[in-house]
């Protein structure tokens, strides 16, 4: 199968129904990972055994959509860890272990995060460096075979903007995703409406939400509030519940069944992709599929 005949027929699923992505990475790698206090790309390269089972994991679940381990694959997020001279390297890994595990049949889509930075004015960061950077890790992973682009745990329209433009212009579909809290804004103020429509100015086919301070039941609320104001496909992947510290660490208490009773929530309110974010595995992924692949 081309490379294009793998778009059209993700476009033509998301027409049809709901396509499930997969839950969490980074804190199912960081659970069992010996790489704490640097970036998880890392094992793209040094042991991408363990990446592929995780995507294995997820496919085996069910996901229609799993999401290469780059979520701090641009250039500035990698110099904190000292790991600037292999952006190139650790995001063609990523796609490389995830398209082994993904097969034929599960699309795979290129995973960006945001900076760590804060754009001027506010912050120090200049707007062009960042979106060289954007446009950077975009290019290689669409060099490297994703089919999609998942731009996630956005708070900043400024940045996420520059993002979406970035991944637009390799072609591939982009969808664009913010985290927001209890007050139904991201941390820098953003609406469900403001996002949507920004967003799909600037490139994006599939919008919504992602992680957060928020429950998988408020964000149903976030979700209804986009598909008041936009046509598009929506995403919802909300964490396995509100994180909470306990003296064993950060733990997150929504079970699979919970997970799964939101997911038909979101379907009704217009998701399109729906999956999990921090704290979820497999297992909240398999209740996700029991339950929207029995109707």
């Amino acid at each position: 199968m081309t490379a294009q005949e793998r778009i059209d027929r993700l476009r033509e699923r998301l027409k049809e129904g709901v396509l499930i992505c997969d839950g969490a990475m980074g804190t199912v790698l960081s659970a069992g990972s010996s790489v704490a206090g640097t970036a998880l790309e890392i094992l793209n390269v040094d042991n991408p055994d363990v990446v592929k089972t995780s995507h294995k994991g997820y496919v085996d679940a069910g996901s229609d959509i799993i999401t290469t381990n780059t979520f701090q694959g641009t250039r500035p997020a990698l110099e904190r860890h000292g790991l600037a001279d292999r952006v190139s390297e650790l995001n063609a890994a990523g796609a490389r272990v995830a398209r082994e595990a993904a097969g034929e049949e599960v699309f795979v889509a290129g995973d960006i995060g945001p900076t760590g930075k804060i754009l001027e004015p506010y912050g120090d960061f200049p707007e062009v460096e960042a979106q060289a950077a954007f446009a950077e890790q975009a290019q290689r992973l669409a060099e490297a075979g994703v089919d999609l682009f998942i731009i996630e745990t956005f708070a900043s329209l400024e940045e996420i903007r520059l993002a979406v433009a970035a991944a637009a212009q390799t072609g591939l579909p982009v969808a664009a995703s913010m985290a927001f809290d209890p007050s139904g804004r991201t941390s820098f103020g953003v609406k469900p409406a403001q996002a949507a429509e920004e967003l799909q100015s600037a490139g994006a086919e599939i919008v919504g939400a992602n992680c957060g301070t928020i429950t998988p039941g408020e964000m149903v609320d976030i979700i209804r509030s986009f598909h008041e104001v936009t046509d598009a496909p929506l995403l919802a992947q909300p964490n396995a519940g509100r994180p909470k510290q306990t003296a064993k660490g950060v733990i997150y208490p929504e079970t699979p069944q919970g997970m799964a009773d939101a997911a038909a929530l979101f379907r009704e309110s217009g998701a399109r992709i729906i999956g999990g974010c921090c704290g979820s595995t497999k297992e909240h992924i398999r209740a996700i599929v029991a339950r929207l692949r029995s109707a």
